[in-house]
């Protein structure tokens, strides 16, 4: 399974990097604003240094709801860097534009899907990847790891190329979860990755080595 960071912080981005084990990049509007990052050139520019951070795949969100504009702002993202995916809301004019971004051969990652019916219609659509929002589901007490589980069932019935890439993702347990059923990507906070890495035993076990070792050098 890939790991994804879904963030705009390049520190947490960099640190990811540097653990080793990333993937590659999900961002939106949202987490934009929430590093201060607003206006097109502004953002542009922090695609670019994501780009030059990581060497995965980096999704970048268009504004447009039509189709028009989502093929003139997806063209512009994608000439930023070949690393560079067009990140289109399952709507209608997002699934049209996901087929013409693959008849091109750009990258397309359809996102805010929250049923194996949109899921669906993004892979015939050609979709590089597919985010279903596990954790916005788990908000609303609907089970979002079966949903993942349901679009896995699909795909494998028709051998669709589109990867399933979690999103949404809350902590180290949707992580493992995701990983159990199938997921082919999951994005999420730093801290649903580094969580991964701790275990009391670990501590325990660790500091015991070392007290050990301690001993026989004294």
């Amino acid at each position: 399974m890939k790991f994804f960071i879904d963030t705009a912080n390049l520190d947490d981005i960099a640190e990811a990097q540097a653990l080793g084990v990333l993937d590659g990049v999900t961002t939106n509007p949202s987490l934009m604003a929430k590093e201060g990052i607003t206006g097109e050139e502004n953002i542009i520019n922090h695609y670019k240094k994501i780009c030059d951070l990581v060497e995965g795949d980096v999704s970048a969100e268009v504004i447009s709801t039509d189709f028009d504009g989502m093929v003139k702002e997806g063209e512009a993202l994608a000439a930023l860097n070949p690393q560079i995916v067009v990140k289109l809301p399952m709507i209608a004019d997002g699934v049209k534009a996901c087929k013409y971004f693959s008849s091109k051969g750009i990258k397309t990652n359809v996102t805010l899907v929250f049923s194996v019916g949109q899921a669906l219609l993004a892979a015939k659509a050609g979709a590089t990847y597919v985010s279903p929002f596990l954790g916005r589901l788990d908000d609303i007490s609907t089970d979002g790891l079966h949903l993942i589980e349901e679009i896995r069932h699909v795909y494998d019935n028709y051998g669709f190329e589109t990867q399933i890439l979690s999103a949404s993702v809350r902590n180290t347990m949707h992580v493992i979860n995701c990983a159990k059923i199938g997921s082919d990507v999951m994005t999420g906070p730093l801290s649903s990755i580094t969580g991964l890495l701790k275990h009391p035993l670990t501590d325990s076990g660790l500091a015991k080595f070392l007290a050990d070792y301690e001993k026989g050098n004294n």
